[in-house]
């Protein structure tokens, strides 16, 4: 049985979209509720920059159609600046904030480090460790957020569900089998990014699902992918959601044995300054189709 794969954009909200892939005039509230009908996820990455609020996650979670999943970004505030470390606080007040208000919709949680901070295997197990499985651990963790949450806080979850993180290390010395058998151990996907090689590239494939970022294989947040770019990269997802690993140099210990019930895959565009992600999202979505390479 195959896995379900997920492709979309990182974020929604971009000027340069408007009146190219959003239609002229349409509203900017309407927006994601516009996006979500032609994808079926969508990275949240305000919460990156700042905490969000339960209002705008319930805005969000009304606006999409039932099935459709978010990833959410962890605050930069845990990955740049406590850089992994003494995290309680800011990981309650993160999970405070709003991010259960998307229910069913939740899907994994993005940890993108910054290329400044190595690898410490010390340091990111111990983070790793204090995350929450499930959205009831994560309703559990929030009720110890601080003031700056009072009173705009959700520290309940509507049920318990699994809770999947994904880790985007840019740090050459993320290179090392140490990680992958680190992120094994806490069930965490190495994420796949595609940055023009402006950051390393790491394959290996550590967790129950894969987790991709397409940066740009040419200019950073810049460039589309072509029809045989994208139909390499489809080829990979089919690999993924059957089970299996990838050929790659890119990867520093011996892949996992074949998962016969298969991997779910999320896949995001964030080449968005050219208004390239939703197409090449949608181009990408529909090289998965069963009509478009046939049955399996």
């Amino acid at each position: 049985m195959p896995g379900t794969v997920r492709i979309g954009t990182s974020g929604w909200v971009y000027p340069p979209w408007r009146g190219v892939f959003y239609p002229q005039g349409l509203p900017q509230r309407d927006e994601l509720s516009y996006l979500s009908r032609r994808v079926t996820s969508v990275e949240i990455n305000g919460s990156f920059y700042s905490l969000q609020k339960p209002d705008s996650y319930r805005k969000w979670y009304d606006a999409t159609p039932d099935g459709f999943t978010f990833a959410v970004k962890g605050p930069r505030f845990i990955t740049h600046m406590k850089r992994l470390r003494d995290a309680g606080t800011p990981l309650a007040n993160f999970f405070a904030s709003g991010v259960l208000a998307l229910r069913e919709k939740l899907g994994p949680v993005l940890w993108q480090t910054p290329a400044t901070l190595p690898f410490d295997p010390d340091v990111l197990d111990t983070f790793l460790g204090s995350l929450p499985r499930t959205t009831e651990q994560a309703a559990a963790l929030s009720e110890h957020h601080d003031e700056r949450l009072t009173g705009r806080s959700l520290t309940t979850a509507d049920a318990d569900r699994p809770l999947r993180h994904a880790l985007e290390p840019r740090h050459p010395s993320f290179a090392s089998p140490d990680l992958v058998a680190l992120l094994r151990h806490h069930g965490v996907a190495l994420v796949v990014a595609d940055t023009a090689g402006t950051w390393p590239r790491f394959e290996d494939v550590t967790a129950d699902f894969v987790y991709a970022r397409l940066h740009g294989d040419a200019e950073l947040y810049a460039s589309g992918y072509t029809p045989p770019a994208l139909d390499d990269w489809a080829q990979r997802i089919r690999t993924w959601q059957d089970g299996g690993t990838t050929p790659s140099d890119h990867t520093s210990a011996p892949p996992p044995p074949p998962a016969p019930e298969g991997r779910d895959v999320y896949c995001y565009f964030d080449n968005d300054m050219k208004v390239k992600a939703p197409a090449d999202a949608q181009s990408l979505a529909a090289r998965l189709t069963p009509a478009h390479h046939g049955t399996r």
